[in-house]
Protein backbone atom coordinates (compact mmCIF):
# COMPACT_ATOMS: atom_id res chain seq x y z
CA UNK A 1 0.00 0.00 0.00
CA UNK A 2 1.15 2.87 -0.51
CA UNK A 3 1.19 5.93 1.92
CA UNK A 4 1.43 10.25 1.10
CA UNK A 5 3.55 11.22 3.39
CA UNK A 6 2.66 14.75 5.04
CA UNK A 7 4.76 18.24 5.68
CA UNK A 8 4.33 17.84 9.18
CA UNK A 9 6.15 14.22 8.82
CA UNK A 10 8.50 15.03 6.98
CA UNK A 11 9.36 18.06 9.54
CA UNK A 12 9.48 15.47 12.22
CA UNK A 13 11.50 13.13 9.99
CA UNK A 14 14.18 16.01 9.04
CA UNK A 15 14.37 17.78 11.96
CA UNK A 16 15.85 15.50 14.98
CA UNK A 17 15.55 18.56 17.24
CA UNK A 18 11.33 18.06 16.90
CA UNK A 19 9.40 16.31 19.26
CA UNK A 20 8.01 14.18 16.53
CA UNK A 21 11.26 12.75 15.11
CA UNK A 22 11.11 9.73 17.01
CA UNK A 23 7.96 8.98 16.49
CA UNK A 24 8.22 9.66 13.10
CA UNK A 25 11.62 7.52 12.68
CA UNK A 26 9.23 4.82 14.57
CA UNK A 27 6.74 4.92 12.37
CA UNK A 28 8.48 5.41 8.92
CA UNK A 29 10.87 1.92 9.76
CA UNK A 30 7.49 -0.46 10.31
CA UNK A 31 6.24 0.62 7.08
CA UNK A 32 8.78 -0.29 5.44
CA UNK A 33 8.66 -3.23 7.65
CA UNK A 34 5.33 -4.26 6.22
CA UNK A 35 6.32 -3.20 2.19
CA UNK A 36 4.29 -0.29 2.23
CA UNK A 37 5.27 2.59 -0.10
CA UNK A 38 5.84 5.84 1.51
CA UNK A 39 5.53 9.05 -1.29
CA UNK A 40 4.90 12.62 -1.01
CA UNK A 41 4.62 15.04 -3.30
CA UNK A 42 6.00 18.22 -4.84
CA UNK A 43 3.74 20.41 -2.65
CA UNK A 44 4.63 19.02 0.42
CA UNK A 45 8.16 19.33 -0.49
CA UNK A 46 7.47 23.35 -0.92
CA UNK A 47 5.85 23.44 2.71
CA UNK A 48 8.83 21.96 3.99
CA UNK A 49 10.97 24.48 2.57
CA UNK A 50 8.77 27.20 3.82
CA UNK A 51 8.99 25.86 7.45
CA UNK A 52 12.14 24.83 7.56
CA UNK A 53 13.77 27.84 6.63
CA UNK A 54 11.33 29.91 8.67
CA UNK A 55 12.20 31.93 11.22
CA UNK A 56 11.93 29.96 14.51
CA UNK A 57 9.68 33.37 15.87
CA UNK A 58 7.66 32.71 13.52
CA UNK A 59 6.66 29.00 14.06
CA UNK A 60 9.55 27.49 11.65
CA UNK A 61 12.59 26.11 12.13
CA UNK A 62 15.05 29.23 11.10
CA UNK A 63 17.52 27.09 8.78
CA UNK A 64 19.45 28.27 5.98
CA UNK A 65 18.38 27.64 2.58
CA UNK A 66 21.80 25.63 2.18
CA UNK A 67 21.04 23.71 5.33
CA UNK A 68 17.20 23.30 3.93
CA UNK A 69 18.76 22.34 0.80
CA UNK A 70 20.62 19.52 2.31
CA UNK A 71 17.78 18.08 4.52
CA UNK A 72 15.51 18.28 1.28
CA UNK A 73 18.04 16.26 -0.54
CA UNK A 74 17.84 13.31 1.99
CA UNK A 75 13.93 13.18 2.03
CA UNK A 76 14.01 12.93 -1.82
CA UNK A 77 16.14 9.81 -1.42
CA UNK A 78 13.90 7.83 1.17
CA UNK A 79 10.33 9.65 -0.43
CA UNK A 80 9.34 9.59 -4.09
CA UNK A 81 7.04 12.27 -5.78
CA UNK A 82 3.65 11.19 -6.85
CA UNK A 83 3.92 13.12 -10.33
CA UNK A 84 2.02 16.15 -10.80
CA UNK A 85 -0.73 15.46 -13.38
CA UNK A 86 -3.48 17.85 -14.81
CA UNK A 87 -5.60 15.34 -13.45
CA UNK A 88 -5.53 16.81 -9.69
CA UNK A 89 -6.26 20.34 -10.46
CA UNK A 90 -10.20 19.02 -11.34
CA UNK A 91 -10.50 16.90 -8.41
CA UNK A 92 -9.28 19.72 -6.20
CA UNK A 93 -11.34 21.87 -7.55
CA UNK A 94 -14.32 19.27 -7.09
CA UNK A 95 -13.47 19.03 -3.76
CA UNK A 96 -13.07 22.56 -2.56
CA UNK A 97 -16.77 23.08 -3.73
CA UNK A 98 -17.89 19.85 -2.43
CA UNK A 99 -16.57 20.03 0.92
CA UNK A 100 -16.83 24.09 1.79
CA UNK A 101 -13.41 24.55 1.87
CA UNK A 102 -11.38 28.19 2.62
CA UNK A 103 -8.33 29.39 3.75
CA UNK A 104 -5.39 27.03 4.89
CA UNK A 105 -7.38 24.23 4.46
CA UNK A 106 -7.23 24.52 0.26
CA UNK A 107 -3.49 23.05 0.43
CA UNK A 108 -4.95 19.97 2.34
CA UNK A 109 -7.47 19.67 -0.23
CA UNK A 110 -5.21 19.68 -3.01
CA UNK A 111 -3.22 16.52 -1.22
CA UNK A 112 -6.21 14.78 -1.21
CA UNK A 113 -6.57 15.68 -4.83
CA UNK A 114 -2.85 14.56 -5.48
CA UNK A 115 -4.36 11.16 -3.38
CA UNK A 116 -7.30 10.58 -5.62
CA UNK A 117 -6.01 11.09 -8.55
CA UNK A 118 -3.30 8.53 -7.66
CA UNK A 119 -5.08 6.19 -6.17
CA UNK A 120 -3.42 6.28 -3.02
CA UNK A 121 -5.74 5.80 0.25
CA UNK A 122 -3.26 6.32 3.25
CA UNK A 123 -2.14 9.83 4.59
CA UNK A 124 0.35 9.63 7.49
CA UNK A 125 -0.30 12.79 8.91
CA UNK A 126 -0.03 14.65 12.58
CA UNK A 127 -3.36 16.16 11.60
CA UNK A 128 -5.94 13.67 11.73
CA UNK A 129 -8.27 15.97 11.59
CA UNK A 130 -7.66 18.22 8.20
CA UNK A 131 -8.29 15.20 6.51
CA UNK A 132 -11.18 13.61 8.26
CA UNK A 133 -13.84 15.43 6.54
CA UNK A 134 -12.25 13.41 2.67
CA UNK A 135 -13.81 9.45 4.07
CA UNK A 136 -15.95 9.76 1.24
CA UNK A 137 -13.04 9.76 -1.11
CA UNK A 138 -11.67 6.54 0.54
CA UNK A 139 -8.77 8.26 2.30
CA UNK A 140 -7.66 7.22 5.66
CA UNK A 141 -5.81 9.85 7.91
CA UNK A 142 -3.14 7.59 10.15
CA UNK A 143 -1.61 9.22 13.39
CA UNK A 144 2.45 8.16 12.95
CA UNK A 145 1.79 7.28 17.05
CA UNK A 146 -0.88 4.79 15.91
CA UNK A 147 1.92 3.07 13.32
Amino acid sequence: MIYLMDTNVLLGAAHRADDRYSIVQEAVHKLWANDHELRTTSQNFAEFWNVSTRPTDRNGFGRTPVETDDLLKDLEEFFSLLPDSPEVYPIWRWLVVNYDVSGVQVHDARLAASMVAHNVTHILTFNITDFQRYTDEGIVAVDPAAV
